[in-house]
């Protein structure tokens, strides 16, 4: 089954449905990361969006404010993120939502979490964290400089896919996984990524994780130097009956190198969500 585009919508996305005479249950929207897009989630990339739909949900990947098909907005910042998603959930007038967010996703489902937490039905934050750096410190600058020297150099979005997925991936990753993370990165404007970069810096929301009160499901993979499984595992800890998974054989990337694993996991956690609702 092939995910449906939709573009007349508050964000552009793929929708899977499932079969007809189904249970009603919450819409599950996928947050994509900072090199992603909506066909992260598609048969080309994690199949999460098929998986879910043959387990009887409703799923949308969208694409955020300037990714793929979706206008871009200014200032892009996480809380505008956040209420370009809630636009959307309002759009699809299901009820709350599970929002499965992946890195910058599970920051701005995070986001969300703290702007409008009767709009969420359930939580996944896969290699995410609560906070990234040190707003206006030398932490910051540093980041800042080592992300775009290679755009500055001239190398476009490809050549950043190029020198980047590799290290963020686990070892022995099936190459298929790594040529499809890389077209991802690839296909994100320039503006995009470097506004994108700019905002994630400032993230911090770590205040308000004992103040989540929906099924929640921290997941990351053994290998991820961004989203290590310490971290992974505090803020689990930080968030009232939340779980904690760790991937063995994945890195950040870890929908799209290990993506059974990661749907499996998945299913099992949206289960308690579909019954909180």
């Amino acid at each position: 089954m092939t995910g449906v585009l939709v573009t007349d919508a508050p964000l552009a996305h793929l929708r899977w449905s499932p079969a007809a005479g189904a249970p009603a249950r919450p819409p599950v929207l996928l947050l994509h990361g900072i090199g992603g897009g909506r066909e992260a989630w598609g048969q080309a990339g994690s199949g999460t969006g098929r998986a879910l739909a043959d387990a009887g949900f409703s799923v949308l990947a969208l694409d955020f404010p300037g990714y793929g098909l979706s206008p871009a907005i200014a200032p892009f910042d996480l809380a505008g993120l956040a209420r370009s998603v809630i636009a959307l959930i309002d759009w699809v007038g299901a009820g709350p939502a599970v929002l499965v967010g992946h890195s910058m996703g599970g920051m701005v489902a995070q986001e969300l979490a703290a702007l409008a937490p009767g709009r969420i039905a359930g939580l996944v934050l896969a290699s995410t964290s609560p906070a990234f750096g040190k707003p206006g410190g030398d932490w910051q600058r540093g980041f800042l400089q080592s992300r775009f020297a290679p755009l500055d150099a001239g190398l476009g979005m490809a050549g950043l896919a190029a020198r980047l997925v590799p290290a963020m991936v686990a070892p022995g990753t099936a190459a298929a996984a790594v040529a499809t993370a890389q077209a991802l990165m690839a296909g994100v404007p320039e503006a995009t990524y470097r506004a994108a970069v700019t905002a994630l810096v400032e993230f911090d929301r770590r205040a308000n994780l004992p103040a989540v009160r929906v099924p929640t499901l921290v997941i990351t993979g053994e290998h991820d130097a961004t989203a290590p499984p310490e971290v992974s595992r505090r803020m689990a800890e930080r968030i009232p009956g939340a779980a904690c998974r760790i991937v063995p054989g994945a890195g950040h990337l870890l929908n799209l190198e290990q993506p059974q694993a990661f749907n499996a996991a998945l299913l099992a956690h949206l289960g308690a969500c579909a019954g909180a609702r």
